[in-house]
């Protein structure tokens, strides 16, 4: 079984490419889904990788399967939907390279997850567990989502949670901070953006932020990425008293897409983690072993923003490393 499984929303991203011949923008069908670029990440950096989820019997949804299984991801735990239509997600990309979505998912394949769709032997055996709030928004999908985090804490997985807020998915904000915060109580490990820090905290300060939600959910790690200033991790000690939190600032980059960058930072992190074991609290005595894989989650982040599209942009092992090579003066 596979050391890491993923759970969420695998869907279509029709990204900008352009402009046609009469003048109308042109949009390329890229794969997408933040636990599924997440999965696609640490397969390619050498991660043993399950997705868990759901999409339509439809040509997106079988398409987006081989997708997944070329990248070396483990599919057999995705369901195919002959009822519901796979979700398709519109990117909007920013002077910048920054990107907004509008999502066409009500009623989508992946919101009809069900717990009993789950693969529960996956789940029970994997070394690392990741979800996020997506699946949570609409549909039996967000029970499924906290019955998996409690199946995989009940295991002994070391359980890492995504906000990934995107408010437009949910009919209600307080709606959505609930559900939340009640998936950071089975997590381990935490990534969160500075916007969804100050959203859940009300804290501007991204040190405070950051000691708070460990603090106040007993997580042994948080990472709050910064976007283009970089990141900022937290790992709790083994007493009190001696947590380590260190910046990484922003790695050069020729940044043109965004999309995927913060999937792929943690996709790069939980690979890392796994090579050490797997076990979250690994860092508390070895601040050198965070530093490092923290800068190696940023570069993947990072590499990642320089090519179009989620999957199809994220970096191997090797760019990773030759990349790294070039940052030895770089904190």
């Amino acid at each position: 079984m596979a050391d890491l499984v993923s759970l969420g929303e695998l869907l279509v991203d029709f990204t900008p490419r352009g402009v046609s011949e009469n003048g109308n923008p042109l949009f390329e069908r890229n794969p997408g889904g933040g636990p599924a670029n997440l999965a696609c990440a640490a397969a390619k950096l050498g991660a043993d990788t399950a997705f868990l989820g759901k999409v339509g019997d439809d040509v997106f949804g079988r398409a987006l399967r081989g997708i997944l299984r070329d990248n070396g991801v483990d599919v057999s735990g995705l369901r195919l939907s002959p009822e519901h239509p796979t979700t398709l997600a519109f990117v909007h990309l920013a002077e910048d390279g920054d990107r907004s979505f509008s999502f066409y998912r009500h009623g989508g394949a992946d919101t009809m997850l069900t717990p009993e769709e789950l693969d529960k032997q996956a789940i029970e055996t994997a070394r690392v567990f990741f979800f996020s709030s997506v699946l949570m928004a609409e549909g039996p999908s967000r029970e499924t989502s906290f019955a998996a985090a409690k199946l995989a804490k009940g295991a002994g997985a070391t359980v890492v949670f995504d906000p990934n807020l995107r408010l437009n998915l949910w009919a209600d904000p307080e709606d959505a901070k609930s559900c939340i915060l009640q998936g950071i109580r089975y997590a381990d490990i935490l990534k969160v953006s500075e916007e969804e820090m100050t959203f859940l905290t009300g804290e501007t300060e991204p040190e405070a932020g950051a000691r708070r939600l460990a603090e106040e959910f007993g997580l042994k790690i948080v990472l709050l990425t910064l976007g283009a200033k970089g990141c900022l991790a937290y790992a709790a000690g083994q007493q009190m008293g001696e947590a380590l939190l260190l910046r990484v600032g922003g790695f050069p980059a020729d940044t043109i897409d965004t999309t995927g960058a913060g999937d792929s930072f943690t996709g790069g992190f939980i690979s890392r983690l796994l090579k050490r074991g797997g076990n979250a609290g690994v860092y508390a005595c070895d601040p050198e072993a965070f530093r490092e894989d923290v800068r190696f989650a940023n570069a993947v982040g990072s590499l990642t923003t320089t090519k179009k599209g989620g999957i199809p942009a994220l970096p191997t092992l090797r760019e990773v490393e030759e990349y790294l090579k070039t940052l030895v003066n770089v904190e």
